[in-house]
């Protein structure tokens, strides 16, 4: 009965933890003091190396951890990961296996550590008595190695997971930080006009991208893009469009033909069912006038005095799917009128009951006379309400200023 609930104790402290190397910590200390071992000894099975890894040792003073015994031919440890069967040697001086450990073990049990007969390893108990293990004992030992075996299982795919995590944190990370080094680091300069962009990606990285790209005779490029999908492919796209389009930008290409180059070239790069939408305008501050074509993107908001209307082009398909055409639209600024451009991540943000924000809301907020891209993106965290972006979240207003 004691040696039960030695059992059950033990089993349940093993259990309790998925730290890999706390686990064999206590396991070693945990048997070796609950069944009065001089040592105890786990070796976890690589099987890539056929290498049985001293992982966790107490009592032995000659093999710390990292030891390695070969498998199926190196002491009782080789021996039982390759029969996959316990072996008691009740006198170590007669077993052809035993490796002494300069200890005082007279008597010594290998049992191995197996989930659905998958080895996971040995454990080695040994005792300064000569037979020390009768059977009801070693029974116990072996229902105990089952438990071990799980937990160290368990730790295992645990820390996997853990570095696997880590690892992919750490890439996100770098990537993010690749990917924002591509958007504008400040605000253009230019003289009669207040332009600027933000941009909030849904995860570490996105799809969404915008630019300022300066060009000839005082004349700026602007661009606002989605990329279809998320993550790291969607980015990965982006930045593939964006290469090109500021390679074709300085050309002297009016949004329509820019678009329609660009357009040739995605569809021969691009994967099946991927594809870019995007605003594409040409601002001379000079005439006070921004001509833009549109690919599939949503429709710019034009702000005059108290009027918001969205402004449509005759022709425009998305980016990467196929041949087309692009039109475009020609905008007077006024002082004080206001264009935006917005990705599909503000209008589609939903809060807790689904409602999304829309672009109605779009409208009403942009209608405020101190309304920014900040103020908007701001509005549409507090509509979602805690909920979180789903989408990244895009947007560049240009103002003229007077």
């Amino acid at each position: 009965m004691d040696d039960l609930l030695r059992l059950q104790k033990a089993s349940q402290r093993i259990s309790s933890l998925l730290n890999l190397d706390q686990l064999i910590d206590r396991i070693v200390n945990e048997v070796a003091c609950s069944f009065g071992l001089v040592e105890a000894n786990v070796f976890l099975y690589e099987q890539e190396r056929g290498e049985l890894v001293h992982a966790g040792v107490r009592g032995c003073p000659v093999h710390g951890k990292g030891y390695c015994l070969r498998y199926g031919k190196e002491g009782m440890v080789g021996y039982v990961a390759a029969t996959g069967q316990m072996r008691y040697a009740p006198d170590v001086r007669k077993d052809p296996y035993y490796i002494s450990c300069g200890g005082s073990t007279l008597s010594e049990v290998a049992v191995p550590l197996l989930v659905e007969d998958r080895l996971i390893g040995v454990f080695t108990a040994s005792h300064p008595d000569l037979n020390a293990f009768p059977p009801k004992q070693l029974k116990i030992l072996q229902a105990l190695c089952s438990h071990i075996a799980v937990a160290v299982q368990n730790a295992r795919i645990f820390q996997q997971a853990q570095h696997e995590r880590e690892q992919m944190t750490s890439e996100a990370l770098e990537a993010r930080s690749i990917q924002q080094a591509l958007f504008p680091r400040s605000s253009p300069y230019i003289p009669g006009f207040a332009v600027c962009g933000l941009c909030i990606p849904a995860g570490a990285v996105g799809g969404d991208w915008y630019d300022f790209i300066p060009l000839k005779d005082g004349l700026w490029g602007l661009v606002l893009a989605d990329v279809s999908g998320k993550g790291t492919a969607a980015a990965l796209l982006m930045s593939a469009a964006r290469g090109i389009l500021r390679s074709l930008a300085g050309n002297g290409c009016t949004p329509s033909d820019l678009l329609r180059r660009l357009n040739r070239m995605l569809v021969e790069d691009f994967p099946p069912a991927r594809y870019v939408t995007m605003v594409y305008a040409i601002l001379d501050p000079a005439n006070r006038r921004l001509t833009f074509a549109n690919a599939g993107h949503l429709q710019p908001l034009l702000i005059r005095g108290q009027e918001a209307r969205f402004l449509s082009t005759d022709v425009g398909m998305p980016l990467g799917l196929g041949p087309g055409d692009f039109s475009e639209v020609e905008v007077e600024f006024t002082p004080g009128s206001r264009l935006v451009f917005y990705s599909d991540g503000i209008t589609e943000a939903a809060n807790p009951e689904e409602e999304e924000y829309g672009q109605r809301r779009l409208q009403e907020h942009l209608l405020q006379p101190e309304a920014s891209s900040e103020s908007l993106l701001a509005d549409v965290r507090s509509f979602v309400n805690g909920y979180g972006l789903h989408d990244d979240a895009t947007v560049i207003a240009i103002r003229m200023l007077g």
